[in-house]
């Protein structure tokens, strides 16, 4: 099968390579799927430089998301062939969805609608569970609170910016250009700060009148999520979902005591499958009403290296996508 692989540790650019390779086979708990199309995210870019916590030994296939269709299931897996599934692939160990045919374990896979397209499936696990789990279930988030997306533009941001918006509160999206504004806005974005242009804590107690945010949603972390702490109201929380500015945030503890604020972390991978389906349900039900909509950016799979190097860039608006096969 052909497949995009990265080949040494370098910026995508340089390291991500189309080679042949074998067809990976399903083991136990396992499901082989042609993949249609795969979600590419900053993790991706990461993982060539090998600054990705779940970095594989190389040579890898990167690609941690994607949709496609079953095609072997491995022994004990629920899985049927010809089922249309999305869900995570096993990227940590090297068999990723850029490539014509990957591996998932039942446990990452999820139901598709028959209305969703593939492009919109591959990204929709990753971005919209992470940002329900941050937003609900850590950030308790109440409808009327105002939330700040950082990041807003991107595939994290943007999905925040939507269930932020689907659960009722207040949304203002950071960005950096007007494009990404303007994708922001159409997402559900009550108001947007161009950060190239103000400074955000300061434009965040203008927007809301000195009292500050509710919820701060942190794909970024480093420089910009620091300062939101002056931007959080009493009672606030800031959550720390990632570091595309390829650092943590790390305010100061005795900063958060002082402020009567919280920070809160978000990881996914920490809730169990019976949550992640009703998540999964629930985001489905959001989608069908038309609250979740559409923001991918799609390459061809000849092009997949463009889609790395894109949100390696920060170039890309909203979340870039390989398309791989036709269903």
């Amino acid at each position: 099968m052909r497949a995009w692989q990265i080949t040494e540790v370098g910026a995508p650019v340089d390291v991500l390579r189309m080679v042949d390779i074998p067809e990976p086979v399903p083991g136990p708990g396992e499901v082989a799927l042609q993949v249609h199309a795969a979600g590419i995210g900053m993790p991706d870019a990461f993982m060539c430089r090998s600054t990705y916590a779940f970095s594989p030994s190389l040579p890898f296939v990167p690609g941690q998301e994607m949709c496609g269709t079953v095609v072997a299931v491995g022994e004990g897996s629920t899985a049927r062939v010809g089922d249309r599934l999305m869900g995570v692939t096993s990227f940590y160990d090297g068999r990723g969805g850029l490539a014509e045919f990957t591996i998932a374990s039942d446990a990452t896979l999820f139901r598709v609608p028959e209305d969703m397209s593939s492009s919109d499936a591959a990204t929709f696990r990753i971005g919209y569970s992470t940002a329900l789990i941050g937003l609900q279930r850590r950030g308790e988030v109440q409808a009327g609170e105002t939330v700040v997306v950082l990041g807003a533009s991107g595939g994290s941001g943007s999905t925040a910016v939507q269930i932020a918006a689907a659960l009722g509160a207040r949304v203002l999206a950071v960005v950096s250009t007007p494009e990404k504004a303007a994708l922001s806005t159409a997402l559900g974005a009550s108001a947007v700060i161009d950060r190239s242009e103000v400074d955000v804590a300061s434009a965040v107690n203008e927007m809301t009148d000195g009292r500050g945010a509710d919820l701060v949603y942190d794909p970024v972390g480093g420089d910009l999520a620091n300062a939101t702490l002056k931007c959080l109201a009493p009672g606030g929380r800031l959550l720390a979902v990632g570091f595309a500015s390829g650092q943590w945030t790390n305010p100061p503890v005795a900063e958060l005591v002082r402020r009567n604020v919280s920070l809160v972390g978000v990881y996914a991978g920490g809730i169990g499958r019976t949550e992640n389906e009703s998540d999964h349900e629930l985001l489905l039900s959001l989608y069908g009403q038309g609250k979740l909509q559409s923001f991918v950016t799609e390459v061809s799979f000849e092009h997949g290296v463009d889609a790395v190097v894109a949100v390696d860039e920060g170039t890309v608006v909203g979340k870039s996508v390989v398309a791989v096969s036709h269903e």
